[in-house]
């Protein structure tokens, strides 16, 4: 059986725990979709505007610009890791909570 088969989704989105719980989830999301893109777009204005400071060699051939382009790739796993954390410890645990409470017992 599929287990959102027995679910009352009508009063479920209506339950006022439910949607403070998606308000909450999309203010967490809108933020690091913000944080994302900001840091995202970082990487053109700085290579357009701050060539010189992007053209700074670290080590050989490894300068600024490469080293911010890489560093995209740590904050995407790090907005990643964070997300996960976030949902397992917080939005996980209510969902269920809510969910337990409009779940129709089984009528075999």
């Amino acid at each position: 059986m599929d287990r959102n088969e027995g679910v009352d989704w009508a009063a479920l989105i209506g339950d006022p725990r439910f949607q403070a719980l998606h308000r909450r989830k999309s203010r967490f999301l809108w933020g690091l979709m913000v944080l994302s893109v900001l840091y995202y777009f970082l990487l053109p204005i700085g290579a357009a505007y701050y060539q010189s400071l992007f053209r700074i060699r670290v080590w050989g051939v490894v300068n600024i610009g490469l080293l911010f382009a890489l560093s995209e790739f740590v904050l995407a796993w790090w907005v990643a890791l964070w997300y996960a954390r976030k949902a397992g410890r917080d939005f996980d645990q209510l969902a269920a909570q809510i969910a337990t409470d409009f779940t129709m017992p089984d009528r075999s």
